[in-house]
C-alpha cells in the first residue's frame, strides 16, 4: 500500500485497512469452476492491473464483485472497508461504494443519461437530489473531461460510439465517487485517440478522488501508459499466477503467456 497516503480526513478511514479484499475466492456458472481461489487486496488510492487471456476468469472476477447473479460463490470471501459484501445483492454493493464499468454498457432507451444519474446518485448518496443538482454537477463535470453538455439529454448508450459510452461511464464513475471502481476492458474496440481520452479521463477523477481504489481487468499494457498501475496481476485458468509491479505488463506484452503456462 502508499506509505505516504495520509487518513481520509472525511470518512475516518486506516490507510491500513484494505479498500477491497478478496480472499481465496472461489466462483462456479453452470457447475464448472471458473475461479480457483483468487486472493488480491486493495487499498485507498491503489491502481491495480487485472491482465490475462480471454477465458482466463477476469470478466467473471469484475462481475462477481458486483454480485452477478449468473456466478455461484463456492468459497472465500468479497471484503469492502472490512465488511463482508459476499452475500450482499448488486445495488446494495453499489450504495456502499463498488462500481463497474462494462466492457459493453448497455442501452437504455426513452432514459436520459440525466435521468440515470439522478437515479444512481440519489440511491449512492441515501437522498432525493433534484434535476438541477445533478444537471450542476453533471456541467462541472463534463467540462473537466471535455464533454458536450447536450450530451446529457441524450437517451443512455443509444447510438453512442464505443469512445462515448466509455467515456459515459467515466463520467458515472467521477459523479458517484465510488469507493472502489473496475473497470471491465475499459480499452476494448477503443483506438489510440479513444484510449488516451478514457485513460487520462480516470485520472482525473483520481485527481479529485484520491482515495479512491481503481481495479482494470485490461488484455494490453496500451491503457496503462495513461493510467500507470502500482500493481499488476496475472491471471490464467481462474488463478493469479504472478503479481507485481507496472514492469510485469511489460513483460507480458513483450513475452505473452506461455512463459507462465507451463
Amino acid at each position: 500500500m502508499p506509505a505516504d497516503l495520509p487518513p481520509d480526513s472525511r470518512s475516518g478511514r486506516d490507510p491500513s485497512v484494505p479498500l477491497l479484499a478478496v480472499d481465496d475466492l472461489r466462483v462456479s456458472a453452470e457447475d464448472a469452476e471458473i475461479l480457483r481461489g483468487v486472493t488480491l487486496e486493495i487499498f485507498p488510492g491503489e491502481v491495480h492491473a487485472l491482465m490475462g487471456p480471454n477465458g482466463a476468469g477476469k470478466s467473471t472476477l469484475a462481475n462477481v464483485l458486483l454480485g452477478h447473479p449468473g456466478y455461484r460463490v463456492t468459497g472465500g470471501a468479497i471484503l469492502l472497508n472490512g465488511e463482508d459484501v459476499t452475500a450482499w445483492p448488486t445495488e446494495v454493493r453499489a450504495k456502499a461504494g463498488l462500481f463497474l464499468a462494462f466492457q459493453y454498457p448497455e442501452a437504455l432507451s426513452g432514459v436520459s443519461v440525466t435521468q440515470f444519474l439522478r437515479q444512481a446518485m440519489s440511491a449512492r448518496r441515501g437522498i432525493d437530489l433534484s434535476v438541477l443538482e445533478v444537471r450542476l454537477a453533471m456541467t462541472e463535470w463534463m467540462e473537466r473531461l471535455g464533454m458536450d453538455p447536450a450530451f446529457g439529454e441524450r437517451y443512455l448508450n443509444e447510438g453512442f460510439s464505443g469512445g462515448e459510452r466509455k467515456r459515459n461511464e467515466i463520467l458515472q464513475m467521477a459523479l458517484l465517487e465510488p469507493e472502489v471502481a473496475v473497470l471491465d476492458e475499459t480499452d476494448s474496440g477503443l483506438d489510440v485517440d479513444a484510449l488516451g481520452v478514457v485513460g487520462r479521463g480516470v485520472t482525473t477523477v483520481r485527481e479529485l478522488h484520491p482515495a479512491m481504489g481503481v481495479l482494470v481487468v485490461t488484455h494490453y499494457q496500451r491503457i496503462l501508459r495513461d493510467l500507470v498501475p502500482d500493481r499488476v496481476h496475472l491471471m490464467l485458468e481462474g488463478r493469479i499466477v504472478e503479481s507485481g509491479g507496472k514492469e510485469l505488463a511489460t513483460q507480458i506484452e513483450s513475452n505473452g503467456y506461455d512463459a507462465w503456462r507451463a
